[in-house]
């Protein structure tokens, strides 16, 4: 297994959509792999491929206290979800240090592949449902900084910038 290098906010590479998974082999279970190394390691709770600058659609995620219960999902797509909307606190690994507050559905019903390409339905609420959305957001380009004001996001980009010149 390898630790992969995150992409980091702005990164427009982080706004590629990615593209279905049509293979499920060796290297799509490697590349699983490598990834949840990669969030393990960061520490995370949810990584997508796009974070990783493979632009496939597959999220990695493990919401657990004792992080033994890696969720696969491959072609993920959300087919229901609730319209009553929470406010949760995000952060994420491509944007480091940022946490701020995003809107999202409590619930949703997400349909996906695991890593043999068998197909299956899954309802997720609360931390786990807040992760797939914010994870799905990837791999559609979007980053979840881009779900708060422009004034925000300026702020968040003036912030990263700073850092990384330190």
């Amino acid at each position: 297994m390898a630790l992969l290098p995150i992409l980091e906010y702005p990164d427009p590479r982080l706004h590629t959509v990615a593209a279905p998974v049509t293979v499920f082999d060796d290297a799509l279970r490697q590349l699983v792999a490598d990834m949840a190394e990669t969030m393990y390691a960061a520490p995370g709770v949810g990584l997508a491929a796009t974070q990783v600058d493979v632009h496939q659609r597959l999220i990695v995620i493990d919401t657990s206290e004792t992080k033994d219960q890696l969720r696969v999902f491959i072609n993920p797509q959300i087919v229901a979800a609730s319209d009553e909307l929470v406010v949760c606190e995000e952060g994420c690994l491509s944007v480091p240090g940022i946490f701020e507050e995003v809107r999202r559905p409590r619930w949703v019903r997400v349909r996906a592949q695991d890593a043999d390409g068998q197909s299956f339905d899954l309802d997720a609420e609360g931390l786990l449902a807040v992760c797939v959305q914010h994870e799905m957001d990837h791999l559609e380009g979007k980053v979840f900084v881009e779900k708060l004001s422009l004034l925000k996001r300026e702020r968040i980009k003036a912030k990263l910038r700073k850092r990384k010149k330190r």
